[in-house]
């Protein structure tokens, strides 16, 4: 399912100069080819393997801002998961009851 999204011209420069580069790790550059492959055209969504590198990315101190500028146009192009299909750590709803 499409996003309805495509990646800018800014997100795409970022994306290729993360791409040249010889420093940058394997998940910036998995998360910038992503983004990169969805320039003009908003029928492609990340996948979930590239969006799960592109959150590494971002959440990773040592990143770059070119190479996060490129995990995030990746990520926010991402097909959405369900509600309720997947749930965080610690956020049982048992206990929860007012008092």
């Amino acid at each position: 399912m499409a996003t309805g999204k495509a990646t800018n011209p800014k997100a795409a420069e970022s994306a290729s100069k993360t791409l040249r580069s010889k420093s940058t790790g394997k998940s910036s550059k998995k998360a910038a080819a992503s983004a990169l492959s969805q320039t003009d055209t908003i029928k492609k969504t990340t996948s979930e393997k590239a969006a799960t590198a592109a959150s590494k990315v971002l959440r990773d101190g040592r990143t770059n801002k070119t190479s996060k500028t490129a995990a995030a146009s990746a990520l926010s192009q991402a097909a959405s998961k369900q509600k309720g299909a997947a749930t965080t750590k610690g956020s049982s709803k048992k206990g929860s009851a007012k008092k």
